[in-house]
């Protein structure tokens, strides 16, 4: 939770990440080469503490996608809108694909990130666009 406001959660580090996403983007990996997402201080797959910052190839494909038709309350997207997972290689990201209509979202398109603000709430969304 959040130290200003105990009813909303903290994103310690993620305002961080999101701002590299929309430079270069990065994922961390570990030494025995699994990348993880957001960033950790241990690698969820074998424990290793040896972590270093990997560069995220410049696009993915999405894996899988979801057209949502009822909005979460306070999220400020207006459905309908697309929400895929793009797989990057060794880490996959879940955003919602921007610039495309959601009947023409296939899985294995090629898919670039990026960052926007929520006008709604003012937080940072991840997004995808047609690379």
């Amino acid at each position: 939770m959040s130290e200003s406001d105990p009813d909303v959660p903290a994103n310690t580090g993620y305002d961080e990440w999101a701002d590299a996403l929309a430079d270069d983007g990065y994922y961390v990996e570990c030494a025995n080469g699994h990348g993880s997402l957001p960033p950790r201080r241990v690698c969820p797959e074998c424990g290793s503490t040896d972590l270093s910052e990997a560069t995220l190839p410049e696009t993915g494909t999405v894996a899988t996608f979801s057209e949502i038709h009822v909005a979460p309350s306070g999220f400020g997207v207006e459905p309908p809108y697309v929400t895929a997972v793009v797989d990057f290689g060794p880490v996959r990201i879940t955003g919602i694909v921007r610039d495309v209509a959601g009947d023409e979202v296939a899985i294995g398109d090629p898919m670039r990130p990026d960052v926007e603000t929520n006008g709604a709430t003012g937080n940072r969304l991840i997004v995808f666009r047609p690379a």
